[in-house]
This record gives C-alpha cells, structure tokens and sequence, in this order.
C-alpha cells in the first residue's frame, strides 16, 4: 500500500514512501487482478507498503474482500501483512483489522538490528500467526534463521523489481555485480 510518514531508516522501500492520491486503485480493479494472478493456484496474499495501516479504512475493505474470495471459492491461501507499527498499538487501535489477518510482522525496521530470521527485515520483527490457519503455516518459522535470504528480481520495462526481505548488504551486492557487467542501477527504491 502506497504511503509511510514512518520513514525508517534503510528501508529498502523508501519509493513507497509518498502518498500519491493519482495511484489510488479502486478495490474492485485491485480484486480483478489479484483473481487473475491466481489461476494458476495462490497458497498466500501478502500485504505491505508502506504502511498498510496508515489506510486502515481501505486495508479493511481489501481484508474483508480477500475474505469473502476466499469462502466464496473455498481458497485455502492465508493472508500476511506487514506493519512498521509497534505490536502493542496495532492491538489496541486494530483490532478488527487484525481479526481479518493470518498473520502479521509488526514493529519499526531497525536497520541496525539485521536478522537471519526468515520474511523479517529486522530481529526486533516478530512473525506472529493470528488464526488456525496462521498458525498452521507459520509455526515452523516462527524462530528459523535462513541460510540465505531469497528474493525475486522481475523486470517490467525498464524497471527492475526485487521482491521479498533481502539479507542486510544483499542489495549493494547485487547493485556491485551489476556495475561489475556493465549495468548500472538508477533510481533504487533503498535510495529514493
């Protein structure tokens, strides 16, 4: 989700930091292409941005529809969101929010804090299941440290995606191997 006045420092985000009312997606455009990405089978749908419930009228809308795909064609696929939000906050001011979740990382990034722990940005991010079925996937990870920390690299025009939790330096790596072939990187989202 578009928007962060939370502004951490070192996210790897930071072009998401802006709220720009022009890319504001109606929810049933959004719900179109998400049915659209999962023809082929969906295990999850995970939420991020910015911060998510710095919307939380429109994270609820969204929540609420995921939900209702989900009973309405029995997909068994969990929903995870990420917050720079303290726990405790997000508790108190959200719970009908979370009630709607699988499973939520919360707390700000610190990038002084790296972490081998698997999908968090930062060691002081918990993993915490919120249902049965958050539980079910979650569980096993709760307290695993990662080998290495996969993410994925798409390209959409002239644009490079990496998409997931890198490993702390994993991105000025991969920025050096690129310059080490000729390509430069403009424009990346760990500067903005």
């Amino acid at each position: 989700m578009q928007g962060c006045a939370l502004a951490c420092p070192g996210c790897v985000s930071q072009d998401t930091w802006a709220f720009e009312p022009g890319r504001a997606l109606p929810l049933p455009v959004l719900l179109a292409w998400c049915r659209e990405m999962a023809q082929d089978g969906l295990d999850g749908v995970t939420i991020s941005g910015g911060e998510p419930f710095e919307q939380a009228a429109a994270l609820l809308a969204l929540l609420e529809a995921l939900r209702d795909w989900r009973h309405e064609t029995g997909r068994h696929f969990d929903i995870l969101c990420y917050s720079g939000q303290p726990w405790r906050r997000l508790q108190s001011q959200f719970a009908p929010i979370l009630a709607l979740l699988d499973a939520i990382i919360p707390e700000p990034f610190q990038a002084r804090r790296p972490t081998r722990r698997l999908w968090r940005g930062s060691a002081n991010q918990p993993l915490i299941p919120l249902s049965p079925l958050g539980q079910e996937r979650y569980a096993p990870y709760l307290d695993r440290d990662a080998e290495h920390r996969p993410f994925q690299i798409a390209v959409d025009g002239e644009r490079v995606w990496a998409i997931g939790i890198p490993g702390a330096g994993d991105l000025e790596r991969l920025e050096q191997r690129c310059a080490g072939h000729g390509l430069r990187l403009g424009g990346v989202s760990w500067r903005a």
